[in-house]
């Protein structure tokens, strides 16, 4: 089964209408005014990483190219169009047959980036490109921001595992982005089972504290919890007393029993008591997973608890208190004619505000120093610098329409951590502070 075959239905025919609708009313003011056809080139990036934080990390780059092979509009979604009078005959008709069929480069999966980074650019017709921005901007602005939580949660667990648990904290369908979002930041596993199904992440869970609750005594719903799913099972321990729930638990489940999970009180002080307590019970194997509430700063307060893993579920899916990236996609070079090979010019938008950026189609190196550490984030225009030729960060992702470059997520997990491997020391810290790495205009 591919991952194609594995993908679930969603309320519209198609990608299409993941957009905003100005980016049609363009297009019909552009096929009108003969400049639909020019050459341009868009760019997706972020002209600050949220307050405090060192990095930031590139995700959704697969299910972007999945929204645009997707990206077309069929009978049904042109009836709607026409229906509500959003564009003209002309336009519909010029839709009937859209594919992209440009080209599209950026920043591969996993890796990390800075302010201005040019994460991904997109090249081909005015007409063929605007029409990507919504859906774009959509998918990076909403896993890259969840990706970053789940670095930063996973530099502060130590190599401890962590389980996706965000699913009932936000929409179904983000729910499942944000699974995979998390797996590229680096936990290891989800409790979401639509997750496990389109993305083949390793999925987890037991019982919930309703099941306690369902039997008579936590003894009889310990029982039955073991009887059914084997003692290597993980029991939840803190719907009555913790001591007298790891006592039975033992007792059931007897010193092989797989895990312990606590879920409220004061985490630090039971995880030791807890850990404690399982050792002199002969449990000296049986694993202790905290959840409620977590972030990166209380992953980070548990570091010298004897903790074994950690759960976490609204923080991760909802940014950490950073829900968006604030990436954009802006217009940087374009021709001045239709004409086959006509020259790209850089456009850029000129304004009060701090919303300016420099025109014209970018790459972008990354600096090392002797020791191989990055040391800057180089974005330029025209000819790459001999001394950075081999340190370009964008990839071909897409040629001509066609998909060059889509991957498994194993790979993009271990390039995240490869590159936070290439970064200094102080991109670990969680105190805040400015980006790890200055970004410099050639």
């Amino acid at each position: 089964m591919t991952m194609a075959d594995r993908g679930l239905p969603v309320a519209v025919p198609s990608t299409a209408l993941f957009t905003d609708q100005y980016e049609l009313t363009m297009l019909q003011a552009a096929l009108r005014g003969g400049t639909a056809e020019r050459q341009c080139v868009f760019e997706v990036f972020a002209r600050r990483l949220p307050e405090g934080r060192r990095y930031g990390v590139v995700a959704g780059t697969g299910r972007v190219l999945d929204a645009v092979e997707n990206f077309s509009f069929d009978g049904k979604v042109l009836d709607f169009l026409r229906q509500r009078g959003i564009v003209d005959e002309p336009t519909l008709e010029w839709l009937s047959s859209y594919r992209f069929r440009g080209d599209i480069h950026g920043y591969p999966e996993g890796e990390v980036y800075f302010p201005g980074s040019p994460v991904m650019r997109v090249q081909g017709t005015f007409a063929e490109c605007v029409l990507l921005e919504t859906v774009v901007l959509s998918i990076l602005n909403h896993d890259s921001a969840v990706a970053a939580a789940a670095s930063r949660m996973a530099v502060a667990a130590g190599g401890r595992p962590l389980v996706e648990m965000g699913a009932r904290r936000t929409h179904e369908l983000a729910a499942v982005a944000a699974s995979r979002a998390a797996y590229v930041g680096g936990f290891t596993s989800t409790s979401d089972l639509a997750a496990g199904f389109r993305y083949d992440i390793p999925t987890v869970g037991t019982s919930a504290h309703s099941f306690t609750l369902l039997h008579d005594s936590e003894r009889g719903a310990f029982t039955a919890q073991v009887d059914s799913l084997g003692s290597g099972t993980t029991l939840l321990v803190d719907t009555y007393d913790v001591t007298e729930a790891v006592g039975a638990a033992v007792d059931v489940a007897g010193p092989g029993l797989g895990a312990v999970r606590i879920d409220s009180g004061d985490l630090l002080l039971l995880a030791h008591r807890v850990r404690h307590q399982l050792d002199e019970l002969g449990a000296t194997r049986t694993k202790i997973v905290v959840t409620s509430d977590l972030d990166e700063y209380a992953i980070a307060s548990l570091a010298a608890a004897p903790v074994d893993a950690y759960g976490v579920g609204t923080q991760l899916v909802t940014g950490s208190g950073h829900p968006t990236a604030a990436m954009v996609y802006k217009l940087v070079a374009r021709a001045d004619s239709d004409a086959p090979g006509a020259p790209l010019r850089p456009v850029a938008k000129k304004s009060m505000g701090g919303k300016t950026s420099p025109g014209g189609a970018k790459w972008a190196a990354r600096q090392l120093d002797e020791d191989g550490v990055a040391m800057a984030e180089v974005v330029g225009t025209g000819e790459v610098p001999e001394e950075l030729a081999d340190r370009l960060l964008q990839v071909e992702l897409v040629r001509g329409g066609k998909v060059v470059a889509r991957e498994g997520l194993d790979a993009v997990r271990d390039r995240h951590k490869e590159a936070l491997a290439g970064l200094p020391m102080s991109a670990m810290q969680l105190s805040r502070g400015e980006p790890v790495l200055p970004t410099e205009y050639a």
